[in-house]
């Protein structure tokens, strides 16, 4: 074997120093779960900075040619006793003082303590190279090659940038409104306490206007509490931007509130601003929670469901592979539970976990950047077993007696890092909406099967709507896919409702100890409002051209294999605040849904015709040309006629206020042909769910949205990818023009026009019905799998706390006739599945 020393040195030109830019992969494998706290470390290529365990630097070594690589290895450190503790081994949590991670007072992040031990190891002969021995060596290789170690080492790895832990929500920006600020001088004293609201007269969460003075009553809460906005609408009708919360009001200083800057900041002129309504700050002694406070207390909420979570039992930790826990990567508990499902899905596990030496073999030179790659080594991650293993204590080598549920398992820092990359919510840390994610990865999945299986084909359906004109009895039918069937949640069908009043009564009567009652909803009155026909009251009928009257039946036409039902618990109040519904239902483990099948044209039934609705009309409007595609500047006789639409730009704002999107609300104005808030209002709840809901409004007679000209070129990509998936180039065409040339939005909108796709000439890329043989082929579109629509329950998701974008998720599987809970890093058996209260229900097609 060669000499070490000459080794090194003829490597040396491959051996480089992380510069800024350059991402260093030192805690995580490229392709497996492997860390430098795992068996064998972790190798980290000097030249690429990507990192291999050591079943797979070998790999890596034979592929590119690079020979030298750091490799690191970790053991944790047995933790000091904590002199107040019970002897169990686990310190005490303090309680969090401030709204922060990882920062002292802040939420705990357990940070363990490690020894680590560094050394260059050059393949293929894995010689090692220490410290010691590079001072014996050249000083042109003992420099070079101890700059790189130093430089790897110290960078920041890609893992920690993208999921820092450390995270201070208190950390507030001066406002631009403070320096100069203008007080009216109307003469107004505010008293040191006693206040009420001026316009309620609510005497908690109350925030005093530094312009005028004025006591108002706060934001009300997603729960319904906190106040009645007061101090809100007084901002929109006068445009003073600050007001302070009463009640935080200290010699150190209180909360303040910026309504034009939407968010809470610093007043430095504070004791200036407060005084000249006669505040003293210096003798102010607080009396209300700060806003911190109150946000700490709904984090904390997280450990108080205790039904879900089956905290009441003590339940038996369970190993092996399938039974892998994930870490959760600061409020990634929504990723963990849909990925945990998804890989029970047999199409997930062959298409990716089967296929893993291929798909290895296949990556590209980087491979934490390859969708395919990160979701094999995720699946195999969680189903090999490999690291479902309990968490060993420290200093015992021998392992615990009795195993705690908690796991090694795996932390998906590149596959969420991968998945949320570019996406506005994903790519954060903040808490997701599971069924929102869900879609998010079904669409990924889409995108990336050009060829081969795609295993989204599980879940897609079709679904048909069946528009019948009461006034004609003329029917109209148009399908469309689904993944997901969404199930309304009819509130009135309550089967304890005297006891639901008796709750509200004592309540309202201010019985502190009346009890929480949740309403038991029949799962068969949720597919009733499902199924039963909606009626549509402003319909436009083409038969009578004329607004009427008509109802629309859904049913399905097609039955996936794998059913995926999501119950509607989020919601709005009267009031339009979002708001969770508490609610119980009696989920069913079997499920027939043959009844719901799509029939199609009935015998003698007549079709409405095929005219689109006349254009939008105002009394006021002067008729404009549109230029066509002969017309010209000087002649506009060939200009299309169309008549310009007028929006009411009162309802639109109205509508905003209200949160809603803003294309949206131009939507609901337009469509709703002018006719007032309460119409507008009744057009965005029932097409909140539609995929391009807030996407921008197009006109009938342009092809395409703001921005976009038909001879725009469009992303040959972006039309390959829509084309791989079974439709037209010419209707992938008019998806990207409708959507701005946005791949996302897109491939929803051409699965919600697929009507409209229908009836358009198939060129390019797709045949026409005379060019297929005999024209037997079925229209392009999507392909469906279908067969009998009988299925059994085999997971579901729960979520706790009171919004989607906050609280706590956890998944329950079936394994082998035996229940099983997944909360991140826990795996036990479940001794009692809380079936009624699931948000995602899956369910698997029966083999008759």
């Amino acid at each position: 074997m060669a000499d070490v020393g000459e080794v090194l040195m003829s490597v040396l030109s491959t051996i480089r120093v992380p510069k800024p830019g350059d991402r260093v992969h030192k805690d995580e494998c490229a392709l497996s779960f492997s860390s430098p706290e795992t068996e064998g470390g972790l190798y980290v290529c000097m030249n690429t900075f990507l990192g291999f365990g050591s079943q797979y630097v070998g790999r890596h070594h034979a592929r590119s040619g690079q020979r030298a690589y750091l490799h690191i290895t970790r053991t944790r450190k047995a933790k000091k006793e904590d002199d107040n503790n019970s002897g169990s081994g686990h310190p005490p949590k303090k309680k969090p003082t401030r709204l922060a991670i990882g920062i002292e007072g802040g939420f705990d992040v357990e940070q363990e303590q490690y020894e680590e031990d560094v050394k260059v190891v050059i393949l293929p002969d894995r010689q090692e190279v220490t410290s010691d021995d590079l001072a014996t060596m050249p000083d042109v290789v003992k420099e070079r090659v101890s700059l790189s170690m130093a430089g790897i080492m110290a960078a920041d790895s890609v893992s920690h940038t993208l999921q820092v832990q450390q995270w201070d929500g208190e950390v507030r920006q001066e406002s631009r409104h403070a320096a100069d600020l203008k007080q009216l001088d109307n003469g107004l004293k505010i008293p040191p306490s006693g206040w009420r609201c001026e316009v309620c007269d609510l005497q908690e969460n109350l925030w005093m206007n530094l312009t005028d003075g004025k006591v108002l009553c706060g934001r009300r809460y997603f729960n319904g509490s906190g106040g009645n906005n007061h101090a809100l609408l007084h901002f929109q009708e006068t445009g003073y931007p600050l007001a302070v919360k009463l009640g935080t009001i200290t010699p150190d200083g209180a909360d303040v509130y910026s309504y034009d800057e939407d968010d809470m900041v610093l007043d430095s002129k504070l004791p200036e601003h407060l005084s000249h309504f006669g505040i003293d700050m210096m003798t102010m002694e607080k009396t209300e929670r700060t806003m911190t406070e109150l946000e700490i207390a709904v984090n904390q909420r997280v450990g108080e469901w205790e039904v879900i979570q089956e905290s009441g039992t003590t339940l038996r930790p369970l190993f092996g592979p399938g039974l892998t826990g994930m870490k959760n990567l600061g409020n990634s508990c929504y990723l963990n539970s849909v990925m945990q499902v998804l890989f029970t899905v047999p199409d997930f596990e062959s298409k990716y976990v089967s296929n893993i030496d291929k798909i290895i073999d296949e990556a590209p030179s980087d491979p934490t950047q390859d969708f395919k790659t990160q979701v094999a080594k995720l699946g195999h991650g969680l189903l090999s077993g490999e690291y479902s293993k309990p968490t060993p204590e420290p200093g015992d080598e021998n392992g615990t007696p009795e195993p705690r549920g908690d796991q090694i398992g795996i932390a998906p820092r590149m596959f969420k890092a991968l998945v949320g990359r570019g996406h506005p919510e994903f790519s954060t840390n903040r808490q997701q909406d599971a069924q929102e994610f869900l879609l998010h990865f079904i669409n990924m999945v889409e995108r990336n099967c050009r060829s081969g299986s795609n295993p989204s084909e599980a879940f897609r359906y079709l679904v048909e709507e069946r528009i019948v004109c009461q006034q004609s009895q003329k029917a109209k039918y148009t399908q469309r896919v689904d993944y997901i069937v969404q199930l309304p949640v009819p509130m009135d069908q309550a089967t304890n409702t005297e006891e639901l009043q008796e709750a509200e009564r004592r309540r309202e009567e201010g019985d502190t100890s009346a009890p929480t009652v949740r309403a038991q909803i029949p799962f068969t009155a949720c597919m009733a409002a499902l199924s039963e026909p909606e009626v549509l009251t402003d319909f436009w009928s083409s038969a009578v051209q004329a607004k009427t009257t008509a109802t629309k039946t859904t049913r399905f036409a097609s039955f996936p294999d794998h059913l995926v039902i999501q119950i509607k618990k989020f919601t709005f109040g009267l009031d339009w605040v979002p708001k969770k519904l508490d609610v119980s239902i009696d989920v069913p483990d079997t499920l027939d849904l043959s009844a719901l099948r799509a029939t199609g044209q009935q015998p003698g039934e007549e079709l409405l015709p095929e005219v689109a609705p006349p254009p939008l009309m105002t009394p006021d409007v002067e008729v404009k040309g549109i230029l066509g595609s002969h017309g010209n500047d000087e002649d506009d006789s060939l200009y299309s006629p169309l008549l310009s639409p007028v929006l009411d730009d009162s309802t639109v704002s109205q509508l905003c206020e209200m949160g809603f999107p803003l294309e949206a609300c131009r939507k609901a104005v337009y469509y709703t042909g002018n006719t007032g808030i309460d119409a507008a209002m009744n057009w965005i709840m029932s097409h909140m769910d539609d995929p391009d809901f807030s996407a921008p409004l197009v006109m009938p007679g342009c092809s395409s949205g703001p921005g976009t000209t038909p001879t725009e070129s469009l992303s040959e990509e972006h039309l390959a990818t829509i084309v791989s998936m079974g439709f037209s180039r010419d209707q992938a065409t008019r998806a990207l023009r409708a959507t701005s040339n946005v791949l996302d939005r897109a491939v929803d909108w051409i699965f919600s026009h697929l009507d409209d796709l229908e009836s358009m000439d198939v060129s390019e890329g797709g045949r026409s019905a005379a060019e297929s043989e005999g024209g037997r082929d079925p229209p392009p579109g999507p392909r469906v799998r279908d067969g009998p629509g009988k299925y059994e329950l085999f997971a579901f998701i729960s979520h706790m706390g009171t919004s989607t974008m906050c609280g706590h998720y956890v998944c329950h599987i079936k394994k082998d006739q035996q229940w099983v809970i997944f909360n991140d890093q826990k795996v036990c058996a479940s001794e009692k599945p809380p079936k009624d209260l699931g948000y995602l229900y899956f369910y698997r097609r029966v083999a008759e």
